[in-house]
């Protein structure tokens, strides 16, 4: 039966989509299908900030350190660099730029100009070594890249087409990014050349078939992903009024996730334009730090990977901070243990944890489980988010499952991505004929048309919000001469949810440590990816194989994890 929470929100969203309202629903035909499109979306990523930037350009809009700046002054950045990009770099409409960074004002100003100046915003994974931004770069055919200083080591000697430009996080804008800056009406201009489906942004997302994938969008598919959050922040704005709390401050953010993460840049960065919300940055995840900053800030909306809420709640000075004002903790890019949510409510009473359920392929859009049901339904990843989602569960042949019926989690929506960079058979695969993008998760919806999560196709590994493929760690361990065989698979751990761990077999002749083993890999792959020494097991023989002759990992993660796993 529908909540007294469900039956109020539903009222509230069915008035927000009706004709001459903020949110008014059109169809717009994708995939042969009608699916709805917000009428008053703008047109592009640009139009979006030119219009907000101009509404709210009176408050600030970034908190980073010293430095605050207001939406207005960060329109007015934003022009110089991408005029900058053009005039000096020579960059025009659909070309490629990366920027790999970590989070900072500068950033945002960084990927602001980007979508200005006509190009294509590619959000390359900071974590990354340099052969792996390399690859990024060369997938995505980058003309550009934006690298703080950092990365732009970490890229020293690699392969790579594209021009490097070097910016800094320190100082306003226009001493960072000097490099990109220069006057000129590049942003005004283009404004009358963007459409919906002009090329937007490339994110990277790991699947199944090991390297990362290079995941396209247009201004239609990120623009949507952005109005359907900005709608359901509407919607909760508009309970909180019934219910006689009306949000008095700016709301605010704490930024503690990646921007390059799909979470980090829709429902947090690109929402917050929509809604006026001051966004705080911290360079580094530290939960003391955050509790100072969401005091001294007022933060009002924490998001981040599930242990980071868990860390706040469980902070041994929690209690010295005055965080009050932070009514939501919501968590994303992982699942976050039942047993949280409890502690996470018993830590602040006055708040609720929120769950989201979306994909880089998605741009962010999926599920929201809040408040009351929440707690009432904590294994789940909530209700298909309206008036966008179109959820359903299918089986391997895209018949839609009975209610309750365990298949694959599919979405269809006009904020799914577009493909795959220069990847038609993967883009094709990911596609029902009838629009549907085949997530990769398994699940089921129960009577009141909740999902819950109950297993992957994908054999991928989610450490801390961090997708890791088996296969490419795997790739990483054979590249030793000495290994005849070996096992990637994902064991439990309680603050990053899962990490990494492998079952080697070497071959005759050879022989290698579980520490050599970590020392060989931590050359060519980000350390996020590789196995701590305690989760890398040698076998003494061959390992168990299937009827297919395929490696069992099943069996093998039993036999050498399956004290952490029981």
């Amino acid at each position: 039966m529908p909540t007294e929470l469900d039956t109020a929100l539903n009222t509230i969203m069915d008035g927000l989509v009706q004709p001459g309202q903020p949110f008014e629903t059109v169809d717009f035909e994708q995939f042969g299908q009608q699916l709805p499109a917000f009428k008053n979306a703008p047109p592009s990523l640009a139009h979006y900030f030119a219009h907000y930037c101009n509404e709210h350009k009176d408050l600030t809009f970034i908190v980073d350190g010293d430095i605050r700046l207001t939406f207005g002054e960060c329109w007015e950045a934003a022009t110089h660099v991408a005029a900058g990009l053009a005039q000096t770099h020579g960059i025009e409409k659909g070309d490629r730029v990366g920027i790999a960074a970590r989070n900072s004002a500068n950033w945002i100003i960084a990927y602001m100009g980007i979508i200005m100046s006509g190009g294509c915003a590619t959000l390359l994974n900071g974590f990354w070594t340099g052969d792996e931004l390399a690859y990024g770069i060369r997938l995505a055919e980058c003309k550009l890249v934006l690298a703080d200083e950092g990365r732009a080591k970490r890229l020293d000697g690699t392969d790579h087409p594209a021009k490097l430009v070097i910016f800094d996080h320190d100082g306003p804008p226009s001493k960072g990014l000097a490099s990109t800056w220069a006057d000129g009406n590049t942003a005004m201009a283009m404004l009358g050349e963007l459409g919906p489906d002009d090329l937007a942004t490339i994110l990277y997302t790991s699947g199944s078939t090991g390297q990362s994938k290079g995941a396209w969008s247009d201004h239609r598919g990120v623009v949507h992903g952005t109005f359907s959050y900005v709608s359901q922040s509407a919607m909760a704005a508009i309970l909180l009024t019934q219910q006689g709390t009306p949000p008095s401050d700016q709301p605010c953010a704490l930024i503690a996730v990646p921007l390059f993460h799909v979470t980090g840049e829709v429902p947090l960065f690109l929402q917050s334009y929509g809604i006026a919300r001051k966004l705080v940055m911290m360079p580094k995840w530290d939960a003391g730090e955050a509790l100072r900053l969401m005091e001294a800030e007022k933060v009002s909306y924490f998001v981040g990977v599930p242990l980071m809420s868990y860390e706040i709640a469980t902070h041994p000075d929690r209690a010295s901070f005055d965080i009050s004002s932070c009514k939501s903790f919501a968590a994303g890019g992982a699942p976050r243990p039942v047993d949280h949510v409890t502690k996470i409510k018993e830590a602040f009473p006055e708040g609720f944890p929120l769950l989201g359920y979306g994909l880089t392929e998605t741009n962010g859009v999926g599920c929201g489980n809040f408040n009351e049901n929440y707690m009432a339904k904590p294994g789940s990843t909530g209700k298909a988010s309206r008036p966008m989602v179109d959820l359903a569960i299918l089986d391997d042949d895209g018949n839609k499952l009975a209610q309750g019926k365990v298949g694959e989690v599919c979405i269809r929506t006009v904020a799914n991505f577009r493909g795959y960079w220069k990847n038609d058979e993967a883009t094709e695969a990911a596609f029902t004929s009838d629009g549907y993008f085949r997530t990769g998760d398994l699940g089921y919806l129960d009577e009141d048309e909740y999902l819950f999560i109950v297993d992957r196709k994908k054999d991928i590994i989610i450490r801390g919000g961090e997708n890791i493929t088996c296969i490419e760690v795997e790739e990483g361990i054979y590249a030793h001469e000495g290994i005849a065989e070996c096992s990637v698979f994902g064991v439990p751990e309680e603050r990053m949810g899962e990490v990494p761990a492998a079952v080697f077999y070497m071959k005759d002749g050879h022989s290698m440590t579980p520490e050599q083993l970590r020392e060989f890999m931590l050359e060519k792959m980000a350390p996020f990816k590789v196995p701590l020494v305690e989760h890398i097991w040698i076998s003494d023989k061959a390992l168990p194989r299937l009827g297919t002759q395929k490696i069992d990992k099943r069996t093998v993660r039993t036999m050498f994890a399956g004290d952490l796993i029981e």
